[in-house]
C-alpha cells in the first residue's frame, strides 16, 4: 500500500498592528519646536522688513555685530574646552572651571599693569601680549591642578554627586579667596598695546585689530590642542583612559598622571581665554569667571559634552546667538531693549538645540562607564 505525503495546510499567523499611542511628553516638545520654528521666522521677517524701511542697524553695523559675536565666541569655546575635556575623562562637570579662568585674568593683571607702568607694554605690544598670556596660562594651570589635587582626586571613586557639590564648594572659595586678595572692585586691563586697535582690511571688510586677534588666537590654540590630543603620546592616553579607565591602566597607561594633565591642559586654554578677555572687555573682578564659566558650560553642551570640536563650534554659534539673536529675532517681534536680552537668547538657545537633538550638535562622546 503506497503511502501518501500530505502537506498540512499553511497557517497564517496573524499580523500585528501597530496602534498609534499618544505621549503627552513627545506631543508637548512637538508643540515646543513647532512654535518656536515660527516665532524664530516672525521674528526674522519682521527685522527684514525693518531693514528693508531704513530702520535698526545699517549693513556695516550687523558686520561688526557678527564680527564681534565671533570673537566672544571664540573665547567661549576656549573656556568649553576644559569642561569637555574633564567631563570626558572623568564624568562630571568642574563647575569651578569659570574660576581657574577668572583666576588666570586677575593675575595676568597685575604683569599687565607693571608692564604698562615701565613703558614695555607700548614699545613691545607683542612681546607684553605673550607674557600676559604666558603667565594668564601658568596661573590657571597651576589653579586647575591644585583643584584636582586637594578637591577631586580624594573623591575619585565617590558618587558623581559629591565630586559635582565639591566643584560648586571650590567655585565659592576661590571667588572670595581672589576677592580678599584683589579687592572686590572692577579692576581694568591697560588699553589695547600699540596700534592694535586699529582696524585691519581683510577682503575689503574693515576689522578691529583685537578682535581679529582673539580669533586668530583662538584658531591657533584649538588647532594646537586637535594636534596635542590626536597626535601625541600624551593625547592618546588622554583619550584611552576617557574611553575605559581600568583598561588603560591595564595596558601601562599612568591614570592619575593623565587625569592631571588634562586638568592642566584645560586650565592651560582657559588662561588663554583670559588673555581673550582682557582685549574685549577689559575690566575684570572676583566675579568675571562666573557668567562666562555658566555660558562656557552651556556651550560645551551644545556643541555635544566631551566632544572637543563641539565645544569650539557651541562656543562660537553661543556667541552668536547672543549677539545676533536679539536684534535678528527679538526686534522684528517688536520687543523693546533687546539688547538686554542676550543672555535670554542664548540660553533659550541651548533649550531649543537639546529639544530638537539632546545629544548636542556633534553628538556627546561619553566613555564606556557612562555609557553602561
Amino acid at each position: 500500500m503506497l503511502s501518501r505525503n500530505v502537506t498540512p495546510p499553511a497557517t497564517t499567523t496573524p499580523t500585528k498592528t501597530r496602534r498609534f499611542r499618544f505621549n503627552w511628553v513627545d506631543g508637548f516638545l512637538w508643540f515646543i519646536r513647532i512654535a518656536a520654528i515660527i516665532v524664530i521666522v516672525v521674528g526674522i521677517v519682521g527685522s527684514i522688513q525693518l531693514f528693508a524701511a531704513g530702520e535698526g542697524p545699517t549693513l556695516e553695523q550687523w558686520r561688526d555685530l557678527v564680527i564681534s559675536s565671533f570673537a566672544t565666541g571664540a573665547m567661549y569655546g576656549l573656556i568649553a574646552l576644559g569642561y569637555s575635556m574633564v567631563y570626558g575623562v572623568l564624568g562630571f562637570i568642574n563647575f569651578a572651571h569659570g574660576e581657574v579662568f577668572m583666576s588666570g585674568t586677575m593675575v595676568g593683571l597685575i604683569a599687565s599693569t607693571m608692564l604698562f607702568d615701565s613703558g614695555f607694554w607700548d614699545a613691545n605690544p607683542m612681546a607684553s601680549l605673550l607674557i600676559v598670556v604666558l603667565v594668564a596660562m601658568f596661573t590657571s594651570t597651576l589653579v586647575a591642578v591644585l583643584i584636582e589635587r586637594v578637591a577631586y582626586r580624594p573623591l575619585r571613586n565617590a558618587p558623581r554627586l559629591i565630586p559635582l557639590i565639591t566643584s560648586i564648594g571650590v567655585s565659592f572659595f576661590l571667588q572670595y579667596a581672589f576677592a580678599g586678595l584683589f579687592g572686590v572692585g572692577v579692576r581694568s586691563y591697560p588699553p589695547a598695546p600699540g596700534n592694535l586697535d586699529d582696524d585691519v582690511e581683510i577682503f575689503g571688510i574693515s576689522i578691529a585689530g583685537t578682535k581679529l586677534l582673539v580669533i586668530v588666537v583662538a584658531a591657533i590654540s584649538m588647532v594646537a590642542l586637535w594636534y596635542f590630543v590626536k597626535r601625541t603620546k600624551t593625547g592618546t592616553a588622554m583619550r584611552a583612559v576617557a574611553e575605559d579607565k581600568e583598561i588603560a591602566g591595564l595596558m601601562g597607561i599612568n591614570v592619575e598622571r593623565t587625569i592631571v594633565t588634562t586638568f592642566a591642559v584645560g586650565g592651560a586654554m582657559a588662561g588663554v581665554a583670559g588673555l581673550l578677555w582682557a582685549l574685549l572687555f577689559r575690566g575684570v573682578d572676583f566675579l568675571t569667571g562666573f557668567l562666562p564659566g555658566i555660558k562656557a558650560f552651556t556651550a560645551a553642551v551644545l556643541g555635544g559634552i566631551g566632544n572637543l570640536p563641539g565645544a569650539m563650534l557651541g562656543g562660537v554659534l553661543l556667541g552668536l546667538f547672543e549677539g545676533v539673536g536679539p536684534l535678528l529675532v527679538l526686534a522684528g517681534l517688536g520687543i523693546p531693549a533687546v539688547s538686554q536680552l542676550k543672555d535670554f537668547v542664548a540660553f533659550s538657545a541651548l533649550i531649543l538645540v537639546l529639544i530638537f537633538r539632546p545629544s548636542g550638535l556633534l553628538g556627546e562622546r561619553l566613555g564606556s562607564e557612562d555609557r553602561a
